[in-house]
């Protein structure tokens, strides 16, 4: 299993050679540097620690410095852990070139939080009745209905209730890998990513999908084209 970590730049929509527009999302994957070699031995599991996006030096601590130092690099911003990922060797760097059009991913980020939501909102609960004295007591428009029957005399574990909307980890599975741009360290991933913008993200070969056998044929604007567009 691949892996790596980027940022969000956020969606834009790309043609095929049919003219059919393709919706995507844009990452920015700079240089990805091996911050540790987890071993069975040492960590009981087997894993490496990838760190991207220098800290300001303000922000320095003293046992980040000492450990990323092993590296022979700077404290990181985002550092996350890849299982399954042999044949690195710490302080190496890895970039967007492991992956290639058709592959499809998996997209791990936070979601956009969106502080305190009731029901209708957070759960897709219905509306109740606005005729016939609905607005509160025992027909509420946009409250919980009923906590649960009275004999149980308690609220049950998993009652979808009012609470926090958003800010949690989320997975977006088999997203296909549309283009792989080496030059300005960019991977272009068909459909949405979790977060808002500016937001990093995980990257790592989709669980349930391999590589595709026909990758997306893009129309792609040359030069020349482009002389006369500004003609």
């Amino acid at each position: 299993m691949k892996g790596i970590l980027g940022r969000k730049i956020g969606m834009t929509q790309l043609f095929t050679v049919e003219g059919v527009s393709i919706p995507v999302s844009v990452i920015e994957v700079p240089e990805n540097i091996v911050t540790k070699i987890l071993t069975k031995e040492k960590d009981n599991y087997e894993a490496i620690q990838l760190g991207v996006f220098d800290k300001k030096q303000s922000t320095h601590k003293k046992p980040e410095l000492g450990h990323f130092a092993k590296a022979d690099t700077k404290p990181k911003k985002f550092v996350r852990e890849f299982r399954d990922f042999p044949g690195l060797k710490l302080g190496q760097t890895i970039n967007v070139s492991i992956f290639s059009a058709g592959e499809f991913v998996d997209v791990i980020g936070t979601s956009k939080g969106k502080g305190f939501a009731g029901p209708i909102k957070r759960h897709n609960q219905a509306i109740g009745p606005r005729s016939h004295g609905g607005g509160g007591g025992s027909k509420p428009i946009r409250q919980t209905g009923s906590l649960g029957d009275i004999s149980g005399n308690k609220v049950v574990k998993g009652m979808t209730m009012p609470g926090r909307l958003g800010h949690s980890r989320v997975t977006k599975q088999s997203l296909e890998i549309v283009k792989v741009d080496q030059e300005n360290n960019l991977l272009i991933v068909k459909g949405s990513i979790p977060g808002p913008k500016k937001s990093f993200v995980m990257i790592r070969t989709a669980i349930k999908k391999s590589t595709s056998k026909t990758p997306i044929n893009l129309f792609e604007v040359s030069p020349k084209d482009q002389e006369l567009k500004h003609e």
